[in-house]
């Protein structure tokens, strides 16, 4: 998997400080016979040792639930790959998936020599140009690929994982870093740490070709993705020379063409030595017991010198880059400006504030200056923190009758008034409240803590750990002249401009389809590895049942109940107002909902509403589903009195604004032709057809008519009267049961008899008596199909059996799906398939499955789903592994929190009154293959199916389509609804 995406730095971990001093200070502490370091006051304790070989292991404990996130990870991405082998360290991701001479194999010593042969093939390949000679070698390789296959065990990690419990099971290749990712059960560490130093010690490349293949699938859902150019295209001008604009993470066509086994195996013994890597735990674990353990298991490992990529510096721009991308998807611009990189810890700081003061999502500039007044369809600020740079990057999209250039000027307007000082400096108080809220908010999960860690190691950080844990601290010493010279500094004509058109791509050139013979997968064998992995004792971790009367405690509140679970962790709450009727009661209580930020009272102005809430760090939503209209109203405990009563004024009070519905109009009409664009949002509309009929949800929209006609007295008449509809109250947080339902009680007024809801419009999914073809034309390299049916009547008693079915057949990559359209056929890069229960009572089951292939593979790809869906192979070893991670699952699972209630909620929707978990955990041992086969044949095999296709035209032979069942191609405004 790549890692492309541009995230915002507000976690405190994530950026490091020049300021840390006072109470962040590095102490050295010794336990269970190891010295670490820590950092006094840390709110993550987090333990940093260094063993003797270099290795870096940083422990952080959470006893949330017995759980733990972990995190492999080497300073070694695309910065390192070979200038001609760019991809290389992406694909090297890959293959430490495949296995060692220990797992992976049925018999090593017979299937090194192939493994061998076809190393040495690939390298002919890679220096053969004739392309009828790169085919004979191609040919050759497929050959040998398949011989060497009847000796492989394909995902065999994957089930050693899977059997002891694993979730998220992944990896992630970047610039600076690649990352081996697991979450485990606390009960689990010996056999994942037992796997873990086995899959470093010594990797086997094997099951390449069909591999390769999916990294061709993956490069071409790149080439459809308008947002993943636009971020190429950005890098690759604000880096002219440094490797972050250079080398294309995922690496080029060319390349991809002309891999090199031995160049990937130079890599690996290059980059993957302890001294150059990390692990990292978060969770449920006792740390010396951990520490030693891995001293143990990664002791073998040994240091050498790791030379660091040293760019040449780059020149600063002395006028504007502009670049154009074009693409099918809707239109937007990028603005970026390139910084000091993240080691510079004092530009870090002020960055962090800065970009916080231009965007927090209530009261910063481009907040209340663009999209508060709505001057734009969208605008929003990001920062890319890498070790060598940073880079600061404006985004924005045009609203109907603007000009990229108009956004272009409102982006850079709000440069201009941080270089002139035209901010309240009081805001940088307000800053560090949230800060503060968002790093107790972050604390709270396992994945935050693991991923900030870890971040701080890639960017050789890790040793000044003491900086980013005071960096909220020290951003309240940030002072307004530092920020207006910073902005002065580095905000001039210094950009570069990337101007995303809606148009044909001319440049695009898709990987093409090799001739690949399916090979063998070998699902039914096992290593004496494996076996050793599964014989490791693991203390039995025993599952918790919620027992809703006694977990959820209820008062009264008006005429109206109030639902509570206490929050014992820290000083946040949420409060809900959960109302049982949505946007199928009335179409227009979304528009309603998006509407009142935009309003202002006879006390406040909008944006004075949004600067209130932002400065006692609490905050306010209104959310329209299709059932459901929830307000939250969440932040600081201490300021619970303040926020409440500050929204009750606000939804009572609110005043009609024709100007400001009349930009939400204009808004709404440039998104929802945006959306028909959008090639993820047609194909939703596609599958919802599907389902449901010419009448569906997901069409289920307002008229342009219907939208002309709404009035702004209309809207806001809906916000005041919306808490005279009966509603359920939801509080999460810190207060006794007593006590919070009288400030509730205090705070939120209540009719003396609630008004009747409206009724609801009624979808009923539909029934398939043959296949048919729905069909949507888009300008696209792959071609994507999802597979729908829907089934019968919702029963909880198929719950067990569904859920084994599922993680069987369809989820995951030790799944009878994904190893055979993926790692036997090398159809797709993404494939899988589901029966999907419904969320409530009397409604029907449905059935998907999906694969995402090139077009010229669309009808192998659906033949070979066809094949799964009508006959599901036989693996007892792989049932076996399902229902050992089901039952690993459940019993590490804890819901917790306000997520009790919601559970609850779930449940009664179902019609259920316990905790169906329960049922399902003691189901898991008496299910066996004749259970899940008579499931499958029952509600699976030869039924007749929607096949849902997003393609080109162009690429698709619609005669192949026919020859499936009728096709219909869907226009846009059947799809949309308008």
């Amino acid at each position: 998997m790549l890692k492309l995406t541009v995230s915002l730095l507000l976690f405190a971990g994530s950026l490091q400080t020049a300021m840390a001093q006072g109470k962040f200070q590095w102490k050295e502490a010794t336990a269970g016979g190891y010295t670490y370091r820590y950092v006094t006051d840390d709110p993550m304790k987090a333990r940093f040792y260094t063993l003797k070989n270099g290795l870096t292991v940083i422990l952080s404990v959470n006893k949330k639930e017995p759980r733990i996130q972990t995190l492999i990870g080497t300073r070694a991405g695309s910065n390192n790959d070979p200038k001609d082998h760019t991809g290389l360290a992406h694909y090297l991701e890959h293959l430490l998936f495949k296995g060692t001479q220990q797992y992976g194999s049925l018999d090593w010593a017979k299937e090194k020599p192939y493994i061998d042969q076809i190393e040495n093939l690939y390298d002919k390949y890679n220096k053969t140009t004739d392309p009828a000679a790169r085919k004979a070698v191609y040919h050759q390789i497929d050959s040998v690929s398949g011989i060497a296959a009847k000796y492989a065990i394909a995902n065999e990690y994957d089930k050693m994982m899977t059997g002891m419990g694993a979730q998220g099971t992944n990896a992630h290749t970047w610039v600076e870093e690649t990352i081996y990712e697991e979450d485990i059960p606390s009960n689990a560490i010996d056999k994942y740490l037992t796997v873990q130093a086995e899959r470093f010690r010594d990797p086997v490349f094997r099951l390449f070709h069909t591999e390769l293949e999916a990294v061709y699938e993956e490069k071409n859902r790149g080439l459809d993705n308008d947002g993943r150019k636009v971020y190429e295209t950005l890098l690759a001008a604000l880096f002219p020379t440094h490797n972050y604009g250079q080398q294309s993470t995922i690496g080029t066509v060319e390349h991809l063409k002309n891999p090199n086994l031995k160049a990937i195996r130079d890599f690996y013994n290059t980059y993957y030595v302890p001294n150059n890597m990390a692990i990292v735990m978060a969770g449920d674990f006792d740390p010396d017991y951990v520490i030693k353990t891995i001293d143990q298991q990664f002791g073998y490992m040994k240091a050498k010198p790791v030379k660091e990529y040293k760019p040449a510096p780059e020149a600063p721009f002395k006028a504007p880059v502009v670049k154009e991308v074009f693409g099918p998807d809707a239109e937007s611009i990028d603005i970026a400006f390139r910084l000091p990189g993240a080691l510079d810890t004092q530009s870090s700081l002020v960055l962090g504030v800065l970009t916080s003061i231009l965007q927090n999502g209530k009261a910063g500039l481009l907040d209340l200056n663009i999209n508060k007044q709505q001057k734009a369809l969208s605008a929003g600020v990001q920062v890319l923190g890498l070790k060598d740079y940073s880079a600061m990057i404006l985004s924005g999209k045009a609203k109907q009758g603007q000009t990229l250039d108009d956004v272009k000027s409102l982006l850079l307007g709000q440069l201009d008034i941080l270089k002139k000082g035209a901010f309240d400096e009081s805001l940088v108080k307000a800053i560090v409240n949230n800060a503060k809220l968002s790093e107790l908010q972050g604390l709270e999960s396992n994945n935050n803590r693991a991923t900030s860690i870890m971040d701080a190691f890639i960017k050789s950080r890790a040793a000044n750990w003491a900086h980013d844990v005071s960096y909220v601290d020290d951003m309240g010493k940030v002072t307004k002249k530092q920020i207006v010279d910073y902005a002065n500094k580095y905000f001039a004509n210094n950009f570069v401009v990337v101007y995303k058109r809606k148009g044909e791509d001319k440049n695009i050139e898709k990987v093409e389809k090799p001739a690949i013979t399916p090979v063998e997968v070998n699902r039914e064998a096992q290593s004496a590895f494996l076996q050793k992995v599964a014989a490791i004792p693991a203390t039995a971790v025993k599952p918790q049942w919620l027992d809703y009367e006694k977990d959820i405690q209820t008062a009264p509140v008006g005429n109206t109940n109030m639902m509570y679970v206490q929050n014992k962790d820290n000083g946040l709450f949420r409060l809900y107002y959960r109302f049982d009727m949505g946007s199928w009661n009335n179409k227009k209580l979304g528009l309603a909902a998006q509407y009142l930020q935009f309003l202002g009272t006879d006390k406040y102005t909008s944006e004075q509403i949004s600067k209130e809430f932002y400065n006692i760090a609490c905050n306010f939503s209104v959310s329209a589903s299709t059932e459901n209209t929830t307000i939250v109203i969440s932040g600081l405990q201490e300021n619970f009195d303040k926020a409440v009563s500050l929204f009750e004024h606000v939804l009572a009070n609110c005043k009609p604004n024709e100007e400001a519905l009349a930009a939400l109009k204009g808004r709404l009409q440039k998104s929802r032709a945006d959306a028909k664009l959008n090639k993820g949002a047609i194909m939703k509309g596609v599958v919802n057809y599907a389902m449901y009929g010419a009448n569906n949800p997901f069409n289920n929209q307002l008229s342009q008519a219907d939208l002309d006609g709404i009035t702004a007295a209309e809207l806001t008449g809906m916000l005041h009267e919306l808490p005279s509809y009966k509603h359920t109250i939801i509080y999460y947080g810190p207060q006794p049961l007593a006590t919070a339902a009288a400030d509730v009680k205090k705070l939120h007024t209540l009719p003396a008899s609630f008004k009747e809801i409206p009724a609801a419009v009624k979808f009923t999914k539909t029934t398939q008596t043959a296949n048919q073809v729905l069909f949507a034309d888009y300008d696209m390299v792959q071609t994507e199909v999802n597979w729908v049916g829907n089934g019968a009547v919702y029963d909880p008693a198929n719950t067990g059996v569904i859920s084994l079915f599922n993680a069987y057949f369809g989820g995951g990559m030790g799944s009878i799906v994904f190893q055979t359209i993926r790692e036997s056929k090398a159809l797709a890069y993404s494939t899988y398939a589901m029966f999907a229960s419904p969320d409530k009572k009397g409604e029907r089951y449905s059935q998907f499955a999906y694969v995402g292939s090139q077009a010229d593979k669309m009808n192998d790809a659906i033949k070979g789903m066809n094949d799964l869906l009508n006959d599901i192979p036989r693996s007892d070893k792989a049932l076996q592994t399902a229902k050992e991670s089901m039952k690993q699952d459940i019993e590490t699972e804890r819901i917790t929190n306000d997520g009790i209630i919601f559970s609850y909620l779930a449940a009664q929707k179902l019609g259920l009154s316990t905790d169906i978990r329960k049922q399902v955990y003691e189901s898991i041992d008496k299910m066996n293959f004749d259970d899940v086969k008579k499931f499958h044949d029952t509600n699976i095999a030869h039924k007749p199916y929607m096949y849902c296709i997003v393609a080109s035209g162009k690429k698709v032979n619609i005669d192949d389509l026919k020859k499936i069942g009728p096709v219909k191609t869907l226009s846009l405004e059947e799809i949309f609804g308008y």
